[in-house]
């Protein structure tokens, strides 16, 4: 199940600051330095699991960094953390970086569209779409998402064509 933020968090002038996207060449640096500071355990996800997958190749200015993992990852400004912890199914691991499957990805995207900016996972699904010949076969979609999926399916279809 799909944890819901209410409320993006405030800058805290107390809090540490994570690295700066911009400082970086390439997402996979990024991330990369991005969990020295919050631990190996730290799981992306999100945009930034879609960049650890290679799905999205994200922005030059991140601000935000979604995840699971344990209270101390709150000690950064711009980390939301969607729980503590995420069924290790939903694990994968890759470049030594540990992110959600694309089905977990999608699920917390769905739960959660009210407050994100849905470019990274638009362009995920076109791509996963497009690479599984037309079809969003393969996709497990709850029944309370799926008025919502249907409109992302029909702007995912349409991404690359604008």
């Amino acid at each position: 199940m799909s944890i819901v933020i209410r409320e993006l968090p405030c800058f805290d002038p107390q809090k540490e600051n994570l690295p700066r996207r911009s400082s970086f060449i390439g997402a996979l640096s990024w991330l990369r330095a991005i969990q020295k500071c919050l631990g190996d355990s730290f799981v992306f996800a999100l945009d930034e699991a879609l960049m650890c997958d290679g799905s999205f190749q994200g922005r030059s200015e991140e601000f935000l960094v979604w995840g699971y993992g344990g209270d101390s990852a709150s000690r950064f400004n711009g980390v939301v953390l969607l729980g503590s912890q995420v069924d290790p199914l939903d694990i994968q691991e890759r470049n030594g970086l540990r992110y959600t499957c694309f089905q977990r990805t999608l699920a917390d995207a769905l739960a959660n569209e009210s407050i994100l900016d849905m470019q990274g996972i638009t362009e995920a699904l076109s791509k996963y779409y497009y690479t599984n010949g037309n079809s969003f076969n393969g996709l497990f979609i709850a029944p309370k998402y799926q008025e919502r999926f249907k409109r992302l399916a029909n702007d995912a279809i349409k991404y690359y064509e604008d």
